[in-house]
């Protein structure tokens, strides 16, 4: 048996999780994980709200909480966000709890033993006006790259490119929008620029890497990467481990992709009773995430594991591209996005989950949602395909058959090549899921559920009902197919077309290669599992947003 860990991107506990977070990050690792479950493969799907930060320090300062009292908000929020979603994790836990701040700090002091960390006076950003050190989002301004106005200290949204904020061009104090100046202060700056030739041959040698985002990184690190600025002057986030460093802890950037480790260990420790440690480094290891934190996670995370030496490094960074809301970016701050609590009260999460596996390819390439797009796909293919064959397969068995199987009665070319079909779902689906192709491997799913149509269509049992057990029980078959196939992508409605086939009937992925026999098997009543999408509800999320 494999041990697989999967992560996912933490979410920063400073808001909702929106459409565009789902997308590109845990819907895919969700899918990924709940196939690899269903083979019987031992994975850990593990992760944690970003907790420290300056953003969070922002937002808890103007709502007059603590930032333990801020993120502990937005830690429950999420998860019950998730669960409702049906993002299966086996912990969501926090960057900020005791076991990260231990291993940040570990890391940290490893570092600095073997010189891979070092002291330096920097001239920081200060605001005379609020008294304080002006880090990250505490400065606003113009990128120093692209020109794209209004960026934050610590990199630019519209480029992807990571700058300190001094690079801003017309920078101005995000709180008060003052003017700062210069004042000095002692940093820790970790020697990103020495690992250049071990990240380049990293990134070579590892086949599993999307040769796209690959071939991104290495430009940076061909045209010179710079030493990067640990330390910020703040006084949330995980304490420096040396003396007299009072007021200064690590950046998050430092920290939370440390709690992958920390998190999954604490989890493997307590549930299975190893060394958390051990099993970290002898598991495949995938780290899901959007392209916007390529440069974070192909270049600061395996540099510092690097340095380390003591955890692996990741096998697979699946990488997907931004998810635009009718082609425009998601932006919180202009009220451009629909967050996923808002939408899972109009519409069932499965709907959705279907909808951007649907829209969202392997690649960068950044993908449009639109909801008019999002009702025709639910109702041309959900509901008139995949539904329409399940709840007429479903219906014959009960309204003709008395709610049981029938046995066949022998087969001709055409029920036996349906049968080869049947037997190749499997395959054809688990494989594009094995090769992170999500997008692929539902349709997959949906160009079966056409050839089911086809087939009963072409059969026509209503015209011999007595002389169509044959045709019958090849449907049920592929209804049960189907109730395995989609738990990956649609958990509760693979849930509810179990419970309507039988619970007695076991349910593993292997099983599809050599379907069991149904014969005679009672079925509960049919229900219908998909409905079109109510037109009001679309015309009522399009005015909110201001089409």
């Amino acid at each position: 048996m494999r041990s697989i860990i999967v992560t996912c991107a933490l979410p920063y506990a400073n808001g909702e999780i929106h459409l565009g977070h789902v997308a590109s990050t845990y819907l895919p690792a969700d899918i990924f994980v709940r196939y690899l479950r269903l083979k019987g493969e031992r994975v850990v799907f593990s992760c944690a709200t970003d907790d420290f930060g300056t953003p969070i320090l922002i937002k808890a300062e103007e709502e007059g909480k603590t930032p333990e009292e801020y993120v502990a908000y937005w830690h429950e929020r999420d998860r019950e966000d998730f669960e409702r979603f049906g993002i299966s994790f086996d912990i969501f836990y926090r960057t900020s709890s005791e076991e990260n701040i231990k291993l940040a700090q570990y890391f940290f002091l490893k570092l600095y033993e073997r010189n891979y960390i070092y002291k330096k006076e920097v001239s920081q950003l200060y605001c005379p006006n609020c008294r304080k050190f002006l880090p990250d989002r505490y400065v606003k301004g113009t990128c120093p790259y692209c020109n794209a106005p209004g960026q934050y200290g610590d990199g630019c949204e519209a480029c992807g490119k990571t700058f300190s904020p001094d690079e801003l061009i017309d920078a101005s104090c995000s709180i008060c929008g003052a003017k700062p100046i210069y004042r000095t202060s002692e940093h820790f700056i970790f020697k990103l620029s020495e690992f250049s030739e071990r990240l380049r041959e990293w990134l070579l040698g590892n086949e599993n890497l999307q040769e796209d985002v690959k071939n991104y990184v290495l430009r940076w690190i061909k045209e010179g990467l710079k030493d990067w600025d640990i330390t910020r002057d703040i006084a949330w986030g995980v304490p420096i481990p040396l003396p007299s460093c009072e007021g200064k802890v690590l950046y998050g950037w430092f920290d939370n992709h440390i709690g992958y480790i920390s998190t999954t260990i604490k989890y493997v420790e307590e549930e299975y009773g190893v060394d958390g440690k051990e099993f970290w480094n002898s598991s495949e290891i995938y780290h899901f995430i959007g392209k916007d934190i390529v440069y974070h996670h192909y270049l600061f995370l395996p540099s510092m594991r690097m340095g380390v030496g003591e955890y692996k490094l990741p096998d697979f960074i699946p990488t997907r591209g931004h998810l635009l809301l009718h082609k425009h970016k998601f932006s919180k701050s202009r009220g451009w996005y629909i967050s996923l609590r808002r939408f899972m009260e109009e519409f069932p999460p499965d709907y959705l989950r279907f909808y951007l596996t649907l829209i969202t390819h392997y690649d960068q390439s950044d993908i449009n949602f639109e909801l008019e797009d999002f009702r025709d796909k639910i109702n041309g293919e959900l509901v008139s395909n995949l539904g329409n064959f399940i709840h007429r397969a479903l219906t014959f068995v009960w309204n003709n058959f008395q709610g049981r199987v029938p046995s066949p009665n022998g087969y001709d070319g055409t029920d036996l090549e349906f049968k080869r079909e049947l037997e190749g779902l499997g395959r054809s689906v688990g494989g594009e899921i094995e090769r992170n192709h999500m997008d692929r491997a539902l349709r997959a799913i949906l160009d079966f559920s056409k050839k089911c149509n086809q087939y009963f269509q072409s059969k026509e049992p209503w015209k011999d009902k007595a002389g169509s057990a044959t045709c019958i029980n090849l449907c049920s078959a592929a209804v049960w197919a189907l109730s395995i196939a989609l738990e990956p992508f649609m958990p509760q409605s693979a849930n509810e077309l179990s419970k309507i086939l039988s619970a007695k009937i076991e349910r593993r992925w292997d099983l599809l290669d050599s379907p069991p026999k149904l014969d005679g098997l009672r079925i509960g009543r049919p229900s219908i599992l998909f409905r079109k999408v109510d037109e009001e509800k679309i015309e009522r999320m399009i005015s909110e947003l201001g089409i």
